[in-house]
């Protein structure tokens, strides 16, 4: 596998484009497409994912950066290069992109699913039978939901929506011959299937794609036309989601509000058939008033995140990943419930190879249980029928419920406008947070009085995903469950923030954004590079989605010129540059992209042998250190911290399957294709699915794969630290049962927070 297409960055600079790193990411989704050892459905679904990317992407960055150039901003940005810059690197960039996935496609996919069975026909290559089946499908369920269009002057070009799949014709009234060509337009329903099956021909399944069924029907739409050309096409809109407070709306009317202009945003790309006439081109562009850089030939079917239809149609789970049974909570033999068992210790979930079901039984217990008084939660994006939803409207019939529901999380906010409304129906107080602030962090809280004792304690999830049931599926993240009063209370303080503006010193141990949470990673990182300068023990294992603060990298560059060995595992955008003498050469970047998508956030800190390990909802960007409420919260169980340090991160740290390290140059290269030892292939992702199931332990997770920069080998002395971290100390060997306990996220009754 080669190393993915990446114009150099602009010398001397010390922080990578974020459009270009982002662009990396989605590269790497499409590598995992193109990988002939993923299962074949699975390549489809990856393709379809880097679509779906690539639909935001335009959306929100490419639309934001035109924005910024129409507004006069010419200003260079951290990366050293003018909005202009950006997106003249971005066209050539996306363009390149979007060829290669048409390559995947066409010549990987397609021939590949046909060797499996699986067809996608051509209206002319159907038999009689398909034919009438499909004609049939399409007079019964397609022709009635149709509008055809003809553009002249008593009918101007209709308003296409966002993404909405259309196609255009290059008519000629057949009356009058004299008469130029005129534009007509069907707009494909989205009520329907992308794909349409047929009946099956000598074993094989075979699908019709909706827009050739319809191209199909034209002629019968524009009676009294001669059809010249016809081709699929599709536009991307701006929709970035600005609100304008007003003391006589509330928020959440802003943001119906700003839904319903959100479809009238600016067309920003547009993607057509690569066969279609020029004429219909130029028709459509000037139409949309769109450069000829956002005009994309597709080589196959508009839309190709409408692919992901063929892996949830298709019945053919060998062409899957294998199914695995998520590890599920075993209640202590003397806990009566999940409350018995919180108390006795805190409990830690890794997602999903630990069942997300003991979340929501935590909260459905909780609205169940006759003793539980209150209860509290951030919802921020959540499942179309969500049994936690259900919960706090069941519990909200007997006790205090109070939600804090984001209404702008991007491209959820109607269906969380409805939640918060449905909400407010079930006698739930319903709080959107703090104006100007989205509320991002994942916190559930539980008041509940012992029935034994008659005291009142609180219970407390802090978490790393949203709760979602169906995404916990395939996201990988972190749960903790607690009694500790250190946590509770504090967690109790941050609901008195988010429903009351009521800002405290009362937040210790959590870091808590826009408030404390960046000074406190900062002080961590500055905390490392003393010891280094010290002589004492420093390591830095970060895990997150994206790295964007500049002062954040800053504080990296700062600690790896003390001496701090640090680690980063970084799924998407990564602006700092690694492995540069003087500045980051202690410094390695990995990215894995895989079978789940890795949602963690994992924060480790060696603190002169002292370590810390923190997790939360926040990533190291700007937008979650100081544009909204995150929560990061320390694991305070020593038997806890144990667990992730020796089996999540050392697992993510050996990959040598699915990780890419991040260049110097910007560009990743794979893990295999590293000079030196050549060591047996290790899957983080597999390895955790086979541990969950109790078939490994994590002493069979090998040490870290050493990073070979293009100018030094660094990382054996961060290599050797953590292996010689994982060797068992003598005479301090847990006992049978106390390991059982420390693997399933237990501490004993004696164990101190």
């Amino acid at each position: 596998m080669a190393l993915t297409s990446r114009q150099s960055p602009p010398k001397n600079t010390r922080y990578f484009s974020r459009d270009e790193s982002w662009l990396d990411f989605n590269r790497r989704v499409l590598e995992e497409a193109e990988k002939d050892s993923n299962p074949l459905l699975e390549r489809v679904k990856f393709l379809a994912i880097t679509a779906s990317n690539l639909d935001e992407f335009f959306e929100i960055r490419v639309a934001g950066i035109l924005q910024r150039i129409e507004d006069g901003y010419n200003e260079p940005g951290p990366d050293l290069l003018t909005p202009q810059q950006t997106l003249d690197r971005l066209a050539k960039e996306t363009h390149a992109f979007v060829s290669d996935q048409y390559t995947c496609w066409n010549r990987q996919l397609l021939p590949a699913l046909a060797h499996a069975g699986i067809r996608m026909r051509a209206w002319k290559d159907l038999t009689d039978e398909q034919r009438e089946y499909a004609i049939r499908f399409y007079q019964s369920e397609v022709d009635p939901l149709l509008t055809p269009i003809t553009i002249d002057p008593a009918h101007p070009f209709p308003r296409v929506l966002n993404k909405a799949l259309c196609l255009a014709l290059l008519l000629h009234r057949k009356r009058k011959t004299a008469a130029s060509p005129v534009l007509g337009v069907v707009t494909v329903p989205r009520a329907l299937p992308r794909l349409v099956s047929l009946p099956a021909t000598n074993g094989h399944t075979d699908y019709i794609f909706l827009h050739d069924l319809i191209e199909s029907q034209a002629a019968a739409m524009f009676r009294g036309h001669e059809i010249l050309s016809r081709a699929a096409f599709r536009v991307t809109r701006n929709s970035n989601l600005y609100l304008q407070e007003e003391e006589t709306r509330s928020l959440l009317e802003s943001v119906r509000t700003e839904l319903h202009n959100r479809r009238k945003g600016d067309a920003v790309r547009l993607e057509i058939e690569s066969d279609a006439a020029p004429e219909i081109v130029e028709r459509l562009r000037a139409n949309f008033e769109l450069d000829d850089f956002q005009v994309f030939y597709t080589d196959g079917p508009v839309n190709l995140s409408r692919l992901m239809n063929l892996y949830t149609k298709s019945a053919r789970p060998e062409l899957q990943y294998p199914p695995f049974v998520a590890r599920g909570l075993r209640l202590h033999r003397e806990s009566a419930n999940l409350f018995d068992e919180i108390r006795r210790g805190d409990i830690l979930l890794h997602h999903p190879y630990d069942s997300y079901d003991t979340v929501v039984e935590f909260i459905r217990a909780a609205a169940e249980d006759p003793a539980v008084l209150s209860i509290k939660q951030t919802l921020y994006r959540t499942s179309a029928n969500s049994p936690i939803f259900q919960a706090l409207r069941e519990a909200a019939q007997s006790k205090e419920v109070t939600v804090v529901v984001e209404l702008m999380a991007r491209f959820d906010e109607a269906s969380n406008i409805r939640w918060a409304r449905d909400l407010e129906d079930a006698g739930v107080q319903v709080f959107h947070g703090i104006v100007g602030l989205k509320t991002h962090c994942k916190l559930a809280l539980l008041v509940r009085r012992d029935p034994e004792n008659g005291a009142v304690r609180q219970y407390a999830h802090l978490g790393t995903g949203n709760y979602n049931a169906e995404t916990a599926l395939f996201y990988t993240d972190l749960s903790l469950l607690t009694a500790n009063p250190i946590l509770t209370s504090a967690v109790h303080s941050v609901f008195n923030y988010l429903t009351a503006h009521a800002e405290s010193d009362e937040y210790h141990p959590l870091l808590v954004a826009p408030l404390n949470l960046a000074e406190g990673f900062a002080q961590h990182i500055h905390r490392e590079a003393q010891h280094a300068a010290e002589g004492r023990p420093a390591h830095i294992i970060a895990k997150m989605n994206s790295l964007l603060d500049q002062s954040i990298i800053d504080a990296l560059y700062a600690a790896s010129q003390s001496g701090v060995q640090i680690d980063l595992i970084v799924r998407g955008i990564c602006a700092l540059r690694p492995c540069v003498k003087g500045l980051s050469e202690n410094i390695r970047v990995r990215s894995i992209v895989g079978r789940f998508l890795e949602h963690s956030r994992i924060f480790y800190f060696q603190n002169g042998g002292d370590e810390e390990i923190f997790s939360g909802s926040a990533d190291w960007m700007p937008r979650n250190l100081f544009e909204r409420c995150e929560v990061v919260f320390p694991v305070l169980d020593p038997q806890l911290r144990q667990r992730i340090r020796d089996e999540i991160l050392a697992a993510y740290l050996a990959d040598n399957a699915q990780a890419r390290f991040l260049l110097p140059s910007g560009e990743y290269v794979h893990a295999s294709q590293q000079p030196g030892k050549t060591q047996p292939a290790f899957q983080a992702q597999e390895f955790l699915i086979r541990l969950a199931e109790g078939k490994v332990t994590s002493q069979e997770i090998p040490a870290p794969q050493e990073v070979i920069s293009p100018t030094k080998p660094i990382g054996k002395k961060a290599a050797i630290a953590l292996a010689d971290r994982r060797k068992p100390a003598k005479n301090t060997l847990l006992n049978e049962a106390e390991r059982k306990d420390a693997f399933s996220g237990k501490q004993s009754q004696n164990a101190e927070a």
